[in-house]
């Protein structure tokens, strides 16, 4: 806002509060550095820093007419204040976190992972940034959501982190849309000489801080429900709103933190400070300062007190301070715990960003420097900025140099360096080494020597990440940490050999881990460790489904594991797709679990398909009958998973086991049981269902399935209740539908607001709805005209519904702002149910997909995308109706019935007598660019006598007319099947 500036960088130090003994400096403020949004350092010790300066208000969102850029700053004379800055790069666009390695800079722009080569390190990039991955959306609703925070793990991967709002699908680039990794927040990773990226952990809000202890272990810091979590691979956990990824749950581990920074009564949004930064919310600045966090430290360095070494360390964003937390290790993981804040700073301006130890043990904080925040609604201030730094003492110079000069018998003594900024610069600059081939042999060779001398946990520890790093690891060495028990019995030594040959099985096909899975299976059996435990548990999802029950069967049965915090959840998530997939083994399971919460999951993963496959059901029964336990369990199971439902016919091992399970001396359980019965009998009253849809406390998945048996029987006055739950995240988008189903007046109005807020996934229900009624057409056509649904959402299959509701003007609106839409010709149609005819579902059915797959690739993947191969001429044809016959057929046989306005084709007539068909890719004031079939065309503007567009679609007709009946049913085949396949 006009006549608003943040006071100066030495008048907001003045402003710190911190312990005796510390002292802060000024590193480096506007105009050496300005919105800095993420950090790091070189082996020289210069800091690099990540500047943003597209990231805008609310409306605008993303300012791409800006570009962001990255600066390197040096302290040369060590006195804590930057000396020099120089920018290394300026042509980026929505920057968010910078990581150095391999020869170059990885820089995350959402939806890229760009990496920017400079092998010989002069700080001037030796070519164009190459797309690693890409895949990571962002939203205009909660924009602040979006990928994150590249750093380097001790396991040798590129770590990263997303936000719950930008869904993200990541992949190298030309991953086929199916083998993407699906994200609705959570923490993933990348390893670059494979090019593997993979899920960590999936859940929470939106993280925004990462680091490790001394073991190894990783931690983030997220906001709004719970600050603290191990990130532990293949976790799922708590979500603020929307689905997890797999819809089978059912339950989500929670935080890792025994308190909250704010009134958990008063709620996390009035716990916020004041914008203008006076005053906090009543009791949250005593408890920590309120519900945001950014940037996480475990602090590891030699600076600071020996009492705040492995601390944890984090930026309270509307407290303006830096909590500290406390791990102490608990069951199978860590707790945090609540200890006396750092630091606390009276700047009103102050919005700090990110957390970095720096080489000689001094801390770096960011500060954003503006009075907006994440949502921020008045604009960003972008010429401000500040880089603190925190010592106890006086700054001390870093007496390290340039470690990336230094020879291998000079690194190989800091790798076990107290120092932990040491330690991993050391072990980075060696993985750079061995990605290069140099000296690869000689390094892991004196490493395992280095191991067998080493005598700590935490230098051992180091010995084997730094093997990791070169490519040592191999699996013979690495199973022989978890046979060898005289030697290696710790169980952070055997967890981290478990943790990476699981990793290893990632790689191998069904039926080559017997060796592996057989040491899991024996450790399973006798570890005394619940952390290794977690990490076998955890290990689960990296084998093949088939391949999981013996490791599993061992891990159910260890009934002091029933009340941890995380392992019952994380096994779940290792054996549900078993349990799917194979009933004799659920059976097994849930016989053998002394873990209740699993016999539970079973029991109602079982029980979701009772209607389709009730001879799984009745295995489970008959394993029951034998057990008062087993019987209390799969009533709770069965009666969750069942809510909802209306009626349902009876497993015939029902009467049975509820003639036993009346006797129960729990009373719940006669209760459930008799409950079932009338599910199983009359059925329930809709009032039931209609109480479970009201029901806040129910899970999402059991309200819209409430929801559904609601509409299915035509519940009376369904509409207020309907309205009442569409304001809630998880169940807008299908109680919007079902008040579009029922014609309500408020409810296009209510799916265009909702529209961009609602996961992707859920927008194209809204849409199919939206076409049904005249109503909702002429508002989605007023929602496309002024932008605030992008056009290309707008499918051919909702254009010919809207052009089906035979309201003229309507047509004509559509024509005009989304593409022509015309009858199908009596021909046209004659062919079309020619070919309908032939293809019944058996025809289709004998497609050979893999031939499909190369006439498709001759044929049509010259202009179109599929599976993320192909041409981008014409629309990409992943998302598309393509498993509808009907909408394959008529776009194939008439092309030009319905072509969307971007896919028009231009008739270039030149002044040379030349005559050019196209589309419009891009025009200036000068050129007109035309794509065709091949390479696109730039033409001048002097060159062209006449331009016109017809509306005509630039595929060309007859494809499928010419061939075989066999090869045209394999080129349709190919589209609708679901996934990718191989080339024959």
């Amino acid at each position: 806002k006009p006549g608003t500036e943040p006071i100066s960088a030495a008048a907001a130090l003045e402003s710190f509060k911190l312990p005796p003994g510390f002292k802060a400096t000024v590193f480096a403020s506007e105009p050496q550095v300005r919105q800095p949004i993420a950090m790091t350092f070189d082996a020289r010790g210069r800091l690099w820093v990540a500047e943003n300066y597209t990231y805008a208000e609310a409306g605008v969102n993303f300012a791409t007419n800006l570009a962001d850029r990255v600066v390197v700053l040096t302290d040369r004379d060590g006195d804590g204040r930057a000396d020099e800055s120089k920018v290394f790069y300026d042509q980026a666009r929505l920057l968010t976190s910078i990581e150095l390695g391999r020869g170059g800079v990885f820089l995350l722009c959402p939806p890229r992972l760009l990496w920017v080569p400079d092998r010989n390190g002069d700080d001037i990039p030796d070519g164009e940034p190459q797309v690693v991955l890409d895949g990571f959306t962002t939203t205009t609703g909660n924009r602040h959501t979006f990928a994150n925070g590249l750093k380097w793990g001790p396991d040798g991967w590129l770590w990263g982190r997303v936000g719950i709002s930008s869904q993200a699908r990541i992949g190298v680039p030309g991953t086929p849309e199916t083998q993407r990794v699906l994200m609705n927040g959570g923490i993933w990773r990348y390893h670059p000489e494979r090019k593997v990226v993979e899920a960590v952990s999936h859940g929470t809000t939106n993280p925004w801080g990462l680091d490790w202890n001394e073991v190894g272990e990783p931690f983030f810091i997220n906001t709004v429900i719970g600050h603290l979590w191990h990130a532990i691979p293949g976790a799922h956990f708590q979500r603020m709103h929307g689905d997890d990824v797999n819809p089978h749950s059912y339950g989500l581990i929670g935080q890792h933190a025994d308190h909250y920074h704010f009134d958990l009564g008063a709620g996390w949004t009035k716990s916020r400070a004041a914008f203008d930064g006076s005053r906090f919310a009543p009791g949250s600045d005593n408890l920590g300062g309120g519900h945001a966090h950014t940037g996480l430290m475990i602090y590891q360095g030699e600076n600071w007190p020996n009492s705040y070494r492995d601390q944890l360390f984090t930026i309270n964003f509307h407290g303006r301070r830096v909590n500290t937390e406390r791990l102490d290790r608990e069951g199978s993981g860590y707790v945090g715990r609540h200890a006396a804040d750092l630091l606390s700073i009276g700047d009103p301006w102050f919005r700090g960003i990110d957390l970095l130890q720096g080489p000689d043990g001094g801390v770096f904080l960011s500060d954003w420097s503006d009075t907006g925040e994440c949502h921020d609604h008045d604009g960003v201030h972008r010429t401000s900025g500040r880089i603190y730094k925190i010592t106890y003492g006086e700054s001390k110079s870093s007496t390290v140099g340039d470690l990336s000069k230094l020879e291998f018998r000079a690194l190989k003594p800091l790798l076990f360096s107290r120092n932990e900024w040491v330690a991993r610069h050391a072990r980075q600059v060696l993985a750079d080494r061995a990605a290069e081939g140099r000296d690869r042999t000689r390094m892991v060779t004196e490493l395992k020597q280095e191991f067998g001398r080493q005598k700590t946990t935490a230098t051992r520890l180091r010995a084997i990440w730094a093997l990791q790093a070169v490519g040592g690891t191999d699996q013979p060495w690495l199973l022989e940490r978890i046979q060898n028990y005289t030697r290696d019995e710790n169980e952070h030594i055997r967890s981290w050999a478990v943790r990476l040959l699981a990793a290893q099985e990632t790689r191998v096909k069904a039926g080559t881990s017997d060796r592996v899975l057989q040491a899991f299976e024996r450790e399973a059996e006798r570890t005394p460790s619940a952390l290794v435990r977690l990490y076998l548990a955890s290990a689960l999802q990296n084998f093949p489904v088939v391949e999981r029950a013996g490791l599993a069967l061992k891990l159910v049965v260890r009934g002091e594991d029933a009340n941890d915090h995380n392992l019952p959840l994380l096994l779940w998530q290792g054996i549900e797709p078993l349990v799917a997939m194979q009933p004799e083994v659920a059976a097994r399971l849930f016989a053998a679990s002394r873990i209740p919460l699993l016999q539970v999951l079973i029991a109602r993963r079982v029980g979701e398909e009772l209607e389709n496959a009730p001879e799984s059901f009745n295995r489970l029964l008959a394993e029951a009958g034998k057990d008062s336990f087993a019987q209390a369990n799969l009533v709770s199971g069965l009666s969750a998973a069942t809510k909802g439902w209306r009626k349902a016919e009876a497993p015939h091992g029902w009467a049975a086991f509820a003639e036993v399970a009346l006797k129960h001396p729990d009373p719940d359980v006669p209760k459930r049981v008799r409950d079932l019965g009338v599910l199983f009998g009359d059925g329930r009253a809709l009032d039931e269902v209609r109480s479970l849809l009201a029901d806040e406390q129910a899970t999402a998945n059991e309200r819209r399935r409430a929801l559904a048996t609601l509409l299915e029987n035509r519940a009376p006055n369904l509409a207020p209740l309907l309205k009442q739950v569409a304001t809630e995240t998880t169940l807008a988008s299908p109680a919007i539908v079902g008040l579009l189903q029922l014609g309500d007046a408020e409810a296009p109005g209510l799916a265009l607001n909702k529209y961009q807020w609602v996961a992707a996934d859920q927008r194209l229900p809204l849409l199919n709805a939206l076409v049904t009624r005249l109503d909702g057409a002429r508002e989605l056509l007023k929602a496309l005209a002024s932008g605030r649904i992008p056009k290309a959402d707008v499918t051919p299959f909702h254009a010919r519904q809207l052009a089906g509701l035979g309201d003229a003007a309507l047509t004509q609106q559509l024509a005009e702002i989304w593409g022509v839409i015309r009858p199908l010709d009596a021909d046209k149609r004659a062919v079309i149910a020619k070919f309908r005819s032939s293809f019944s579902g058996e025809m289709l059915a004998k497609a050979d997909l893999r031939l499909g797959r190369l006439l498709f690739q001759q044929s049509c993947g010259v202009c179109h995308s599929l599976y993320g191969e192909g041409a981008h001429v014409g629309p990409d044809l992943t998302g598309s109706g393509r498993a509808n016959l009907d909408y394959l057929l008529e776009n194939v046989i008439d092309p030009s019935a319905v072509v969307p306005v971007d896919y028009q084709m231009s008739i270039a007539t030149l002044k040379d007598g030349r005559v050019l068909n196209g589309i419009q890719s891009a025009r200036t004031a000068r050129t007109v660019v035309l794509q065709g079939q091949g390479e696109p065309v730039t033409l001048e503007n002097s060159e062209i006598a006449k331009l016109e567009t017809v509306t005509q679609s630039l595929m060309p007709e007859g494809l499928i007319e010419g061939l075989s009946l066999d090869a045209a049913r394999d080129l349709l085949g190919y589209p609708m099947h679901p996934v990718q396949v191989p080339l024959p």
